[in-house]
């Protein structure tokens, strides 16, 4: 990417909003481009503004965070728009639904401010933030509550067993270096791994990659 990474803040309070565009506006590499009050407000800023990375809050009047990353993250002009959900409740169902609807990271509002900057960073350079502790409780939140007739081998039937190694990995929560160890492979060949994954599974990162395999009841049937 050349030239700064270009931000939206969105959140209903102009007390959290300013302290984040000023906290951007001061990072190197960052640069804030507009702000948004409500969900329908940032879906339209994100078509006539084409941000990098959206700073969502889950909880907006006119349509809530989840909705609007669903809506960003499914249109064709703002598809490339990167989602970082904030929030101020650490919940499985939040966690879930954000990812689910294509946001790419999920942040608490306490974060230390230079985890965040690191995270948009992160995001816009095309990963996922997806911490173990987040991965761990969904996977518990599936065990719990199964979602049935998914169509698993249809979804899962050009992956070969190898990358279906490697996806149950990502699910857990693993890094490259980590499922490299485990799999006693080299970096470089787990990195082509999951761009394979990528590509059959039509996935935008890694975060899509995790839901892919809690949805298909891979993670599940590995456990």
């Amino acid at each position: 990417m050349t030239g700064p990474v270009r931000v939206l803040v969105a959140d209903d309070q102009a007390l959290l909003r300013g302290s984040f565009r000023a906290l951007i506006e001061t990072a190197p590499g960052l640069t804030a481009v507009g702000e948004a009050a409500t969900g329908a407000e940032t879906v339209e800023l994100a078509r006539t503004l084409r941000p990098d990375v959206v700073l969502m809050d889950v909880r907006m009047p006119r349509m809530d965070g989840i909705e609007a990353t669903r809506q960003i993250s499914r249109t064709p002009e703002t598809a490339d728009v990167r989602v970082l959900i904030l929030t101020m409740f650490d919940l499985d169902a939040y966690v879930f639904s954000a990812l689910h609807a294509g946001a790419a990271g999920f942040l608490l509002k306490d974060t230390p401010p230079a985890d965040l900057l690191a995270a948009v960073h992160t995001i816009a350079a095309g990963e996922s933030l997806l911490a173990p502790t987040v991965t761990r409780r969904l996977i518990a939140e599936f065990t719990r509550h199964p979602r049935p007739g998914r169509p698993v081998p249809r979804r899962l039937e050009h992956v070969t067993e190898r990358e279906r190694q490697v996806l149950t990995l990502i699910a857990r929560g693993l890094s490259n270096t980590e499922i490299a160890e485990h799999l006693h492979l080299s970096l470089a060949t787990v990195k082509t791994y999951v761009g394979r994954l990528l590509g059959k599974l039509q996935a935008r990162d890694r975060a899509q990659l995790v839901i892919v395999a809690y949805e298909t009841g891979l993670i599940t049937a590995a456990r």
